[in-house]
C-alpha cells in the first residue's frame, strides 16, 4: 500500500471527511483492521483565506509548495491537495515535489465521463467557478462542457461557504438557496451538478436533488484509495 499525502486543513471540516472516506475505501477494498496510510500537513485556514481575498496568490503557492514539500519528507508516495479552490496553485505545488500530484479536477473529470456525462453544473468558491484553472481543465483537457451559476447565485454559493460551511454550520435556508441555484442549473441543461468545493457535501446530499451531484471530496478520496493500492 502506497503512503497518501494530504495538504489539508482548508478548511479542517472537509479534510475530515477526506480522512473518513479514505480509510472507509481502504477498509472495504481489504477487510478487516486495515486503514490508510496516510500523511497530513494541516495548514491554518484563516491565514490562506485572508490571502485569497487580497489575491496573493503568489504568496498561498510558496506556503502550500512549503507544506507539500514536508509531506514529501514525511515519506508520503503522492500528494492530494484537500481542497478545490487552492488547485489554482496545483503548478507550483507540484513543481516543488518529485512525488506525484493527483489533481482534484482530472478525479472529478475521470468519474464524470465514466458516467457518460458531458455538460455539467459547477458550484464552488467565486475563484472556482470564475477563474479558467478549474473550469478550464475540465473544458480543454476533458471535453466537458460547464455551467455556473450567474452573478448573484455564484456570490450567494461562496458566501455560504465561507460564512457557514467552513465554520460547520448547515442552515436549511442555505440548502434550500443551494437547492434552488442547482434547479436553474439543470432546467439550462446541466445534465448533472458538481459539488465543486468540498465543503459542499456537507450541506447538499444526493437524496435532496433528483440531479446527480459528484460530491469532489468522495470522488477525490476514492481515487487517492484506487492510486494507494494500485
Amino acid at each position: 500500500m502506497k503512503t497518501i499525502g494530504l495538504l489539508g486543513g482548508m478548511s479542517w471540516e472537509s479534510t475530515a471527511g477526506y480522512y473518513r472516506w479514505i480509510n472507509e475505501g481502504i477498509k472495504e477494498r481489504l477487510g478487516g483492521l486495515h486503514s490508510g496510510k496516510i500523511i497530513l500537513n494541516s495548514v491554518d485556514f484563516a491565514e490562506l483565506e485572508k490571502l485569497q481575498h487580497s489575491g496573493e496568490w503568489q504568496r498561498i503557492g510558496e506556503l502550500l509548495a512549503d507544506a507539500a514539500h514536508s509531506i514529501e519528507a514525511g515519506g508520503a508516495d503522492f500528494l492530494l491537495i484537500c481542497t478545490n479552490t487552492m488547485h489554482k496553485v496545483a503548478d507550483e505545488v507540484a513543481a516543488a515535489i518529485e512525488i506525484p500530484l493527483l489533481h482534484i479536477a482530472d478525479a472529478t473529470a475521470g468519474k464524470i465521463i465514466a458516467e457518460g456525462v458531458t455538460k455539467v453544473g459547477l458550484l464552488g468558491t467565486r475563484f472556482t467557478m470564475e477563474q479558467s484553472f478549474y473550469c478550464g481543465r475540465l473544458s480543454e483537457n476533458h471535453g466537458i462542457e460547464v455551467l455556473v451559476p450567474d452573478l448573484l447565485q455564484r456570490q450567494q454559493v461562496h458566501d455560504i461557504i465561507y460564512n457557514e460551511l467552513c465554520l460547520g454550520e448547515v442552515n436549511q435556508g442555505s440548502r434550500k438557496t443551494y437547492l434552488h441555484i442547482i434547479d436553474d442549473l439543470a432546467q439550462r441543461g446541466a445534465e448533472a451538478v458538481i459539488l465543486g468545493c468540498t465543503e459542499i457535501g456537507l450541506l447538499v446530499k444526493p437524496d435532496d436533488t433528483a440531479v446527480t451531484l459528484f460530491d469532489t471530496t468522495e470522488i477525490h478520496a476514492r481515487s487517492a484509495v484506487e492510486m494507494a493500492l494500485t
